[in-house]
C-alpha cells in the first residue's frame, strides 16, 4: 500500500500528484485499422460516441456505442463487414439514438490504454467524418509528443484541433472548436435559441453543409462545454 495519509485533517503525504500543469489536446486520429473506423467511413451519417469498454472473462473486449442519426440501416450493414469488431449487437433503442454492442478483434487499433500509459487522460471521444476526434488530458508535453509518436509508429494521422495548456490558475473553460464556434453564432444570428426558434436543426445543417446529427452532436458539446466551465 502506497498511500500514507498522516492523520485525520485530510493532509496526505505520499500520494504522486499529476494534477498540477498539464496540457488538453483536442485531435483527430484517423487509420482504416482504428476501431470501426471502415465503418465509419461507410457510414458518414452517424455519429458514434463510445460509452464504455469492458473486458470479460473470455479476454474479449466489449465496447458499448450511442449512435446518433437517420441512417441506422446503413451504420448496421458496415458493422456486419467492419473487420475491427465482431459479434454486433443492438442493445438499446430510443426515437433519436441506438445503442450497439461490439467486440474488438485483434484487427482492431486502439489508443485507450497507450494514453493511460504515458498518464494521459480520455476527456471525450466521438466520430467525426474525417475520424475520431478526440480530446485528451496529458501532465506534460513530453507524454502528448510520446502519444504522438505511437500514433505515428502505427500511420494513425495525427490533426490537432487545438491545444490549451493547463495550471494553477486554471479556470476549466475548455476552448471551443472553430466548427462549434461556427455552429454557435450561426444557430444564435439567426434565432435558434428564440422562442420559437427562428431556425431548426435541419436547417441549420443545410446552412453548415452537415449532417443533422453532426449539427445536433456540435450543439450538445458545445452548450455543454459552455455549461461546465461557467457553472461548475
Amino acid at each position: 500500500m502506497s498511500i500514507d495519509i498522516a492523520n485525520y485533517d485530510g493532509e496526505r503525504t505520499s500520494i504522486r500528484s499529476q494534477a498540477e500543469g498539464g496540457i488538453v489536446a483536442q485531435l483527430r486520429l484517423d487509420n482504416t485499422a482504428l476501431f470501426l473506423q471502415p465503418t465509419l467511413r461507410r457510414a458518414p451519417d452517424v455519429t458514434v460516441e463510445p460509452e464504455y469498454w469492458t473486458t470479460i472473462g473470455t479476454g474479449r473486449t466489449l465496447v458499448f456505442c450511442t449512435v446518433y442519426g437517420d441512417d441506422f440501416d446503413g451504420f448496421e450493414a458496415a458493422l456486419e463487414t467492419d473487420p475491427t469488431v465482431a459479434d454486433p449487437v443492438l442493445a438499446d433503442r430510443y426515437p433519436d439514438r441506438r445503442v450497439y454492442r461490439v467486440a474488438l478483434t485483434e484487427r482492431a487499433e486502439t489508443f485507450i490504454a497507450k494514453t493511460a500509459e504515458v498518464g494521459g487522460r480520455l476527456l471525450d471521444l466521438s466520430s467525426s467524418r474525417d475520424g475520431w476526434l478526440v480530446q485528451l488530458q496529458f501532465p506534460s508535453r513530453d507524454d502528448l509528443v510520446a502519444f504522438n509518436e505511437y500514433c505515428r509508429e502505427r500511420d494513425i494521422s495525427v490533426t490537432v484541433d487545438h491545444l490549451r495548456v493547463s495550471d494553477d490558475e486554471d479556470d476549466g473553460v475548455v476552448a471551443l472548436t472553430e466548427k462549434q464556434q461556427e455552429l454557435l453564432a450561426v444557430a444564435h444570428e439567426e434565432g435558434y435559441f428564440d422562442v420559437p426558434r427562428g431556425i431548426s436543426q435541419d436547417e441549420l445543417a443545410d446552412r453548415l453543409g452537415v449532417s443533422k446529427s453532426a449539427v445536433s452532436q456540435r450543439l450538445r458539446r458545445a452548450i455543454g462545454e459552455l455549461c461546465a466551465s461557467k457553472l461548475c
